[in-house]
């Protein structure tokens, strides 16, 4: 079993989940954390049964990961 960083993002309406560390792109969405995460972890598991392990690009290892909020002068 692959262990996955997962960012999970609460909408208005809905929950998005994407993992770090996946060549390509990989989301998930539900109308519960819960959801969105089950949802998310399927799509990984398909991903990776199409396009094969080597999508899996994760070196060095991600062994946290944060979020910050910034403002940016545009």
């Amino acid at each position: 079993m692959k262990q996955f960083k997962i960012v999970v993002e609460k909408h208005p309406d809905t929950y998005v989940a994407y993992p770090l560390g996946l060549k390509g792109v990989v989301v998930g969405q539900g109308d519960t954390y819960e959801a969105a995460l089950a949802d998310v972890k399927s799509a990984i598991k398909f991903h990776i049964e199409t396009f094969g392990p080597e999508q899996i690009d994760i070196d060095p290892p991600i062994l946290e990961a944060f979020i910050a909020e910034a403002g940016v002068s545009v």
